[in-house]
């Protein structure tokens, strides 16, 4: 068996006073099932298992602590960040969700626009959205047919499906955090 619960569920029978039988009898199965359940022998089926916890008033939660606790963690150092570096813009990758469904991952990146630069596009969005904050400089998005002035410290979120574009409208170059969702895969 992949997934072993057994031992929390005979801790917490133990912690409640009950025997194989109580519980056996108000599941409404075997007192042999239980045993072999508490020895992870067998595998529960679901609503078996359903109706264990709501007879030990447990939290289905602490079952399967462990395994929440296994999903993927995404570190990225410094020293190793990726970096494409494009005329006028400079992007370093912070982090990307690893083996999230599409709905949820994002990535994000350190984004460095020379004087004059940008990016974007004016005529093509795309699917998801977009979170930035400015740490240095100073710089314009055109979404659509409107313009956000952002200054150091401005933070802007949008639906990336309209077309926009930043841009460094400053004298020195423009700093800043960007998240986009789904991921937009500069990085492979």
């Amino acid at each position: 068996m992949r997934y072993k619960f057994g031992d929390k569920i005979r801790e917490v029978r133990e912690k409640r006073k009950m025997t194989l039988k109580d519980v056996a009898r108000r599941v409404e199965v075997s007192e042999s099932l239980i045993s072999q359940i508490e020895r992870n022998r067998v595998s529960p089926a679901m609503d078996t298992l359903l109706r264990i916890v709501d007879v030990l008033e447990m939290d289905i939660e602490y079952l399967f602590q462990e395994f929440k606790k296994t999903k993927s963690v995404h570190l990225v150092r410094r020293s190793e960040r990726s970096k494409i570096v494009l005329p006028g813009i400079v992007y370093e990758q912070l982090s990307k969700t690893v083996g999230a469904d599409e709905e949820h991952a994002m990535e994000a990146y350190c984004l460095e626009i020379a004087p004059g630069g940008e990016k974007g596009s004016r005529e093509f969005g795309h699917r998801g959205g977009e979170l930035g904050l400015i740490l240095e400089g100073k710089g314009e998005l055109r979404f659509g047919t409107e313009t956000y002035e952002l200054n150091s410290g401005d933070s802007i979120s949008f639906s990336a499906d309209i077309p926009h574009e930043l841009r460094n409208t400053g004298k020195k170059t423009l700093k800043a955090v960007w998240v986009t969702t789904p991921p937009k895969n500069f990085f492979k």
